[in-house]
Order: structure tokens, then C-alpha cells, then sequence
């Protein structure tokens, strides 16, 4: 097997109501408004053809298979303010 390391940067535009908040383990996420909280994380897509539309599996044993293979995952979050 080989390392291959993936690197996630987002730049979004959110509502001013949504706040950064920790799990009780630390890791980092977002607190909706609704009480709803959200984490952004690693999904695999997949399609037959490159140029074609992508979707996730519903085969849940070979998304298990391919998140087995992630080591460790880092999401960091953080408000830029102008």
C-alpha cells in the first residue's frame, strides 16, 4: 500500500446565525440554528465515466471498505470576518 494524503478546503458563504461548536471529544463543528449541528467530512463518489454524473454508493460494504482505508481526518472551521 502507498500514502496518499487529501487536503479539504472550503470557502462557503453561511447564514450569520451559525456558530462553531465541539463535540464532546473535541472535534470541531457547526451549530445550526434548528439545533441541528453539521460536520463536513470525506465521502467517496463514484461514476462509470469521469464526464458523467457522480454519486455516492449505496453499496455499503465498499464505502466501508474505502472509509477503512482513511488513517485519520482533520476538519478545521474557522469565521472570517472583514
Amino acid at each position: 500500500m502507498k500514502k496518499l494524503n487529501v487536503t479539504i478546503q472550503l470557502e462557503m458563504s453561511v447564514p450569520d446565525d451559525w456558530e462553531l461548536a465541539e463535540t464532546s471529544e473535541g472535534t470541531p463543528v457547526l451549530k445550526m440554528p434548528d439545533g441541528r449541528f453539521m460536520d463536513l467530512a470525506i465521502e467517496p463518489l463514484f461514476a462509470t465515466n469521469p464526464d458523467e454524473t457522480w454519486s455516492s454508493t449505496e453499496d455499503e460494504d465498499q464505502l466501508n471498505d474505502i472509509l477503512d482505508m482513511v488513517e485519520s481526518e482533520g476538519v478545521s472551521y474557522e469565521f472570517v470576518t472583514h
